[in-house]
Parts: C-alpha cells; structure tokens; sequence
C-alpha cells in the first residue's frame, strides 16, 4: 500500500490561509447586517397566509372600500371619577394631539362608555410605516397631554403588534450572547482549553454571518418572508449545528493526534472521517427543513429554505473553516490538555471488570443486559408520551403571545369591562349590495356580535338595519344623531359591513363567532367573505393544523429514505425512525405536563408540535447518523455487536457534548419573551437531552446490540461477512461465559 503523497510546505500552510482568508471576508461582510434585519423582516400576520384564504381576501379588498391601508389602534382612558362632559373634552384635547403625528389617519371623536368610567378613540395607523414606533409615540403623547389623575392604554391590533415587536427587539443582541456565552462555557468544560472554544464559535459564528447575509438578499428581493421568529430560530440553529458539526470533526482530530499522526496528516484524517457523518447529518437537516414548503403559511414555507441556508453554511463552516484553523494552530489548539500518542485508543474488550471510564462502562451495561435496557428505556419514554394528549395546540389569544408586561394586554382587559370587547377590531363582511339585507339578519341574530355598520363613502361607518318594504326586507344606514345618513360605499357590486365583536377579537370565543358566521352564510346560500383581525387568527390555526397533519408524515418517509440510503440497510433505518418519533411523544409530554402545571399557559400555536417535530426528529437523527454511521464503519472491521459498544464508546463524548450545545442553544430562546419561543425552547432542549442521554446512550444500542448483525438487513454487511459473523460469535460467547461465571459468584455468595 503506497503512502499518500504529502503537499509541500507552502501548500500545507496556504491552502488553510487561504480558507481562513475567504471566511474573515465572508463575516466582515456579512456581520453588519445584524443590525439591519428590521429593513426586511415583517410581523404582519395577514401576510403569512395563502391567497386562497378568505381572510387573506378581504383583507386584500380593505383598501378598495377604507381608501386606506391601516391597522387600527384603539386608545382607551379611564379617570379618577366619572367620565363627564368636562372630562370627556378634556380627553378630546389630549386625543387632538394625536393627529400630528407621523403615521396616525383621521381620528374618531372620544366615545363615552354607557357607564361613564372610560372613553375610547379609534386611531388608524399607517401599516406601511414602523407601527411599533408610532404606537410608543401614541403613548407618550397622552402620557404627556392627560391631566392628572387619568390613565391611558393604546392596545387592538396596532398595540399588539407593538407590543410582539418590541419582544423581538432581544433577538440580535441578548440571545446571541446568551446562546454564544452558554456554549462557551460548555465548551471550556468539555475541552478544558481556552483555545479550542474559541475557535469552534468562530466556526458557528462566521457561518451564521455568511448564512445572515444570504437570507438578507433573499428577503429584500421578496423571494421569502422574513419575520422575528424565524430570524431567532436561524439565529439558534446556526449556532448549534455548526457547534455540533464541528465537535465531530474535533473528536476525529483530536483521535488521528493522538495516534502520532502530524498536524497535516491529521487533518486529512479528521476531514475523510468527518466528511461523510457531516455531509450526511446536514443533508438529512436541510431535507427535513425542505419539507415545510409544503405549508400553506409563508412563514411556514420560508423557514424551510432559510433554515436550509443556515444549515448549509454550517456544514460548509465545520469541514472548510474549521479544518484549515486547526491545521494551523495543530495540537496546541487543545492546550493546556493537549493529547498524547495513544490518549483515546479503544479497548479491545468492554466486558472485563477492569473497564474504566464512564462511555466504556455504559458499553459494558449494553452489553451484559442489553434486552432489558432498551425495554425499560421504551416503557418510560412512552408513559411520558401519555402527557402528550394534555397539550392544548389549538392556538391562543393575541393578548397571550408576549409573556410578562403587555400594555396592550392591560388595555384589552379595560376596553372589555366598559365597552364591547371587540371594539376597535371588527369582522368584516364583503357581500354582493342586493344580499346586504340578508346577511345584516344573519349578524344581528347572531351570538358574539353586538352591533353592525357599513363603509360609507367618506370612510366613515354608519349603523345598518333592516326594514320590509313592499314585503322585501331592504338594508338601511343610520349617521349619527342629526347627520344626514352616510352612502355606503359600493365596490363592484360588493358592500363592506362592519360588524363589532362581543368577545374579545384575539379571544377563542370571537374565533368560533367567526366560524359559526361563515357556515351560517353558506348554509343560507349567501356568498359572503368574512374578514379581519379575528379571521386571519383563525385562518392561521386551521392552516397551521392542515400544516401538521400533511408536513410530519413526509417528514418522516424522506428521513426514512435518506437513512436506508446511508446505512445501505432497511431494519436499523426503521428502527432509528421509531425511536425518534418515541422520544418526541416523550418530549411533548413531559413538555406538556410542565407548560400546564408549572408554567400555566393559555395554550399554544398550532405550529409550536410542527416546530418541535422537525428540530427534534431531524437534529435528533445527526446523532443517529454519527452513533450509527461509526458502528458500521466499526462493525466492517469488528463485527457488529463488537462494533455497536466500540461505536458507542467512539460517540459517546461527541454525541453528549453536541446534545447539550444543542440544548443550552435552542434554551436560550427562552430569554425572548414570545410564547412561541419560549415553548419551542423548552420542547427542544428537553428533547435534545432525553435524546441524548436515554436513546443515543441507551435505547438505540441496546436494541440494536440485542438484535446482532440482522440490523443491516438487507445490506451485504447482513449476508456476506462470514468472518465478521465469527467475530461476533464469539464476543458473544465471551459475554455469556462471563455472565455465567458471574452468576456461579453471585450463588456462592
């Protein structure tokens, strides 16, 4: 066997020069952009929905009927006392202010509440400026021109918005140094280096720069929808896959150093090593992620393609950047522990008494009760996915996204105790003008409404009703008290109603009166498309369940497919696939149990399941890949079950240390104080650890420990390895012996 040919000098210190060089480009570019993610991200639910969608719609037609493309802002004042006319002018004055500025349509007059506690004003705000900046300016400015003894709260569909952006408003600066910080520390641990962190954060970091800068272009040509959840999940995935793609790459260093091999040599080792697990792992990743193109929501749809992007500069990252800083820096990157010739040889037998180390151990455990391991560890992962039917994916209310202080929130609550909860955030109705009288007589019987009005010609709305004449019913328009009756305004044939919700717009309850419209009109024969605030939340549910049904299925079969492919085998495949859907029922369950008695939330996002399915299964099947990938390559050479408890020992410390970057990584999303996030979070990182320390360490060894070589079925390592077989014979045989021998000690005792 001929020895490969080694470049010259100049090539071995270029080559890497070279690639550090393109990266530090590649970052410097890119690390600006940071700060500019708000020039291309948007948090307007309407736009996440398909075209098809009735919401969608009539939010489409709003502009044709309004003259304007607006969200609404409703601005509610209470006082000390009653709410007289002295006080209700005095309020007038304040709200007056208002229309000065940037951003702020034409105002309503202050309304008194029937019992003279609170008014409220009707402000339309701009959507296609920055809603967040002009409610913090609507705030201000009555906080500035009330009297004393007056409160006030800016909330409806512009508060909240605000309110959800400014919970965003973390994601550049505190969760990247919370997630950075926390796998520091992992790493400083793990390696006891003060070096070698730093260069695998260098590594996830440049990636997510050069991922940052794609994404960026990307969004500004409106090839995809950018909004703040999506940012902070690129933001995480990034920093935790290329943090485990390089510790895999670190450990096979770290081995061909410890062989003798040269700081040259050891790199290209490391890098034939690595290449295949890593290639693999990223691409199971980005092909999991692809399937969300499937959704109906672009929110949905984008986060698949820039997850992918994230996904494929971390791979790149961890088997170019990485690779030429270590073939730099050498042994010396792991100083003060740098390793010795020999330091990390495998054993040659994990049955002995005289094993030492904590993963050479765990193989002695699998190996000795292998049948009774992966029974217990299955019996307890599927009593915690019972835990899993207690979770409540249906959705939520608006008011519930952002955790701790919401002003919009608090003016909710107000709004709801002197005035119809569903002021400020009416359902809209587009129905052909000779259908007008009928669908009125469907709202004004309806549960959930309160009161019903038209689009007038001058923008304004006016009170509708239905009278008989010549024994017709006919729609009429009331204007306030003394004004003529407003004309309503007719686009294409089409009138727009207005109807107020009883309920609360962001409220489950208000939902269902939605719902219960829409088949009340169908069942009537009348063509009507019902719209707003409510219906885009409840078209957001049903999409995001249609989502789930159709997206975790294929989910599954593609990873399915692409591990056969890798492992060149059908029965391990299905078994790894069987563990990672039994751990993510474990996850959700546990998860579940925690969100309803601990934490106590409302509920969750139908998507949070669909999130939580395609990080855990598809991060869950990188450590699948790199336990499974070294077991064959172990099993070529040792025989199968020789090769599991060589492959798991081999794994072991890599496949831990990745879990909890991964864990700490998608737990610092907690910090971002969005329902969502902090849900997801939690499902992840409790996931990635069960993961971690019960299936990889337990479960999938055993089982497959238990099952022998037939877990290559039908591959030719199955059929055609008649030495491998009698190596494994004969482990096996030892094992036995060694069972017995102490069993026959144990009696004597």
């Amino acid at each position: 066997m001929t020895t490969p040919r080694t470049p010259s000098r100049w090539l071995r210190l270029g080559i890497p020069i070279l690639l550090i060089a393109v990266w530090f480009v590649g970052g410097a570019i890119g690390g600006p952009y940071f700060g500019k993610v708000d020039e291309v991200a948007t948090n307007d639910q309407s736009t996440f929905l398909p075209s098809t969608a009735e919401s969608t719609q009539v939010q489409e037609r709003l502009t044709d009927f309004t003259g304007g493309d607006t969200i609404p802002a409703v601005v509610v004042v209470t006082a000390e006392g009653k709410m007289d006319a002295d006080a209700l002018q005095e309020v007038q004055a304040a709200v007056d202010a208002l229309a000065d500025l940037d951003g702020v349509g034409e105002l309503s007059p202050a309304i008194a509440s029937e019992d003279g506690e609170a008014a409220q004003v009707f402000v339309p705000i701009d959507s296609d400026g920055e809603v967040r900046d002009t409610v913090e300016e609507l705030r201000t400015t009555l906080a500035d021109e009330l009297p004393e003894g007056y409160s006030s709260w800016v909330t409806g569909p512009a508060g909240f918005t605000a309110d959800l952006v400014k919970g965003f408003l973390g994601i550049d600066g505190l969760l990247l140094a919370v997630a950075l910080g926390a796998v520091f520390i992992i790493l400083v641990i793990v390696y006891r280096s003060p070096l070698l962190p730093i260069l695998v954060l260098m590594t996830s970091t440049f990636a997510l720069c050069v991922a940052l800068l794609t994404v960026w272009w990307l969004a500004k040509a409106e090839i995809f929808v950018l909004n703040g959840q999506v940012q902070g999940i690129l933001f995480i995935l990034v920093i935790g896959a290329a943090t485990d793609y390089a510790l895999l790459y670190v450990a096979r260093f770290r081995e061909a150093i410890g062989a003798g091999e040269s700081r040259w040599r050891a790199t290209t080792t490391a890098w034939r090593g690595a290449f295949e697990p890593i290639l693999a792992s990223g691409g199971t990743v980005i092909a999991g992620l692809l399937c969300l193109l499937l959704s109906d929501l672009a929110s949905n749809r984008a986060l698949g393609p820039i997850a992918s992007i994230g996904i494929a500069f971390s791979v790149l990252s961890a088997l170019t950047f990485l690779p030429a800083l270590l073939a730099v820096f050498g042994r010396a990157a792991f100083w003060p522990f740098m390793p010795k010739e020999g330091q990390g040889a495998l054993p040659a037998d994990f049955t002995g008494a005289s094993v030492k180390g904590f993963w050479p151990r765990q193989a002695r455990l699998v190996a000795r009760h292998a049948r009774p391991v992966w029974i217990v560890s299955t019996i307890v992962l599927l009593i915690a996915t019972v835990g899993a039917l207690q979770l409540k994916a249906d959705g939520v209310a608006s008011s519930d996204l952002v955790l701790g202080a919401s002003e919009a929130r608090d003016g909710q609550e107000v709004l709801a105790e002197h005035f119809p909860a569903g002021s400020g955030s009416p359902a809209y109705v587009i129905i052909a003008e000779q259908d007008v009288a009928a669908a009125v007589t469907g709202l004004t019987g309806a549960d959930g409404i309160d009161s019903v009005a038209a689009v007038s010609q001058d923008s304004a709305t006016g009170q509708v009703g239905v009278e008989v004449e010549g024994g017709e019913p006919v729609y009429t328009v009331a204007g306030p008290p003394g004004a003529a009756a407003p004309v309503p305004t007719v686009v294409d044939g089409d009138v727009m109603l207005v109807a107020t919700l009883a309920d609360a717009a962001d409220s489950l309850e208000a939902e269902e009166t939605i719902s219960s419209l829409r088949e009340t009109f169908a069942g009537d024969g009348i063509d009507a498309q019902v719209g707003g605030s409510t219906a885009i939340d409840l078209d957001t549910n049903t999409t995001s369940i249609r989502d789930r049904t159709v997206i975790i299925p294929v989910i599954l079969a593609v990873i399915l497919l692409i591990l056969m492919l890798l492992l060149r085998a059908v029965l391990a495949p299905v078994l790894l696939i069987v563990s990672v859907i039994v751990s993510f029922g474990a996850a959700l369950g546990v998860s579940a149990l925690v969100f309803n008695g601990i934490f106590d939330f409302p509920g969750a996002d139908p998507a949070v399941p669909l999130y939580g399915f395609v990080f855990l299964v598809a991060l869950g099947v990188d450590y699948n890949i790199f336990l499974m990938s070294r077991v064959r390559e172990e099993s070529l050479r040792h025989g199968t079950r020789s090769g599991i408890l060589r492959g798991l020992v081999a794994t072991g410390g890599v496949i831990t240390s990745a879990g909890l970057v991964l864990a700490a990584t998608f737990a610092a999303l907690g910090v971002i104080p969005i329902l969502f996030l902090a849900q997801l979070a939690f499902i992840v990182a409790f996931g990635v650890l069960l993961d971690t320390f019960v299936v990889r360490s337990l479960l999938v060894p055993a089982v497959a420990y238990d099952i022998g070589r037939a877990i290559w079925w039908p591959s030719k390592l199955w059929r055609n390895d008649t030495a491998v077989a009698h190596a494994e014979h004969a482990h096996t045989e030892d094992v036995e012996e060694m069972t017995r021998a102490e069993y026959r000690r144990t009696l004597e005792e």
